[in-house]
């Protein structure tokens, strides 16, 4: 398993809707919160968005850390 790329912002999915868009939402909300710069967001926007709703799910977890 791949090292977390933000393992510092921790961001819980428990209780958030499984809809995609509001997923992206809070991740983007917990980095922007975090103090990543707007083009850190880009490019996380970017790769969560370039596939499937499981490739969303990938990028998240290779982003954040999931509690």
């Amino acid at each position: 398993m791949g090292k977390t790329k933000y393992s510092d912002v921790k961001v819980s999915l428990y209780d958030i809707d499984g809809n995609a868009f509001v997923l992206l939402a809070h991740v983007r909300r917990e980095l922007r919160r975090a103090g990543s710069s707007e083009e850190e967001i880009q490019e996380f926007t970017d790769e969560a968005t370039a596939d499937d709703y499981d490739h969303l799910l990938a990028t998240i977890t290779r982003w954040v850390d999931i509690t």
